[in-house]
């Protein structure tokens, strides 16, 4: 049995094992790891197994355009390659992006493989008038709208950014980390 539970600081240390043992020392080095160095994310969850060991992770971090029209960045997901094959990382999507949607977000965007991330509603050329501050392969830029049109009002360079919600941003969160206020 695999339970979905919020990141606590108590995962910190295999979460990091399994994101070195996914994507190696590389991962510092992604554009995307631009928009979360230094941050902490809006949601993050883990996957434990009945033993309690972490065999899967996720999390979505506020990133803003140059008007302050933000959305949310997925990533990085990635599950103990033990537990590939049994749906670890879907129940990880699903769950991230619905609380996402119970809390009022309107799209969600990552860099990744569209053949594993249509099944949950990402689409390539969502994108195209939005820049990352790093090179991207724009056929892996993937969007998904919560909120009918919500992308479309995404342009340019985007940023880190606060919550979207200041009374989140100000609160701490349940899993022990606290939301830094946008500036």
């Amino acid at each position: 049995m695999i339970d979905i539970v919020e990141e606590a600081p108590v995962h910190t240390g295999a979460r990091e094992a399994l994101l070195d043992l996914s994507f190696g020392e590389a991962r510092f080095a992604k554009t995307s790891e631009r928009l979360r160095e230094g941050r902490l994310p809006v949601f993050a969850f883990v996957a434990l197994d009945e033993s309690g060991k972490l065999v899967g992770t996720v999390r979505l971090w506020s990133v803003a355009d140059c008007g302050g029209f933000q959305s949310l960045l997925l990533g990085p997901l990635a599950v103990d390659p033990e537990c590939r094959g049994n749906k670890v990382g879907d129940r990880l999507m699903r769950h991230a992006l619905n609380q996402a949607a119970m809390h009022g977000h309107g799209s969600v965007i990552l860099v990744g493989d569209l053949p594993y991330y249509a099944r949950f509603g990402f689409a390539a050329g969502l994108l195209d008038d939005v820049a990352l501050p790093g090179p991207v392969d724009q056929d892996r830029f993937l969007g998904l709208e919560m909120a009918a049109g919500h992308l479309t009002g995404l342009g340019g360079l985007l940023a880190a950014a606060g919550s979207l919600d200041p009374a989140v941003s100000a609160a701490p969160l349940s899993n022990g980390f606290s939301m830094p206020k946008a500036a």
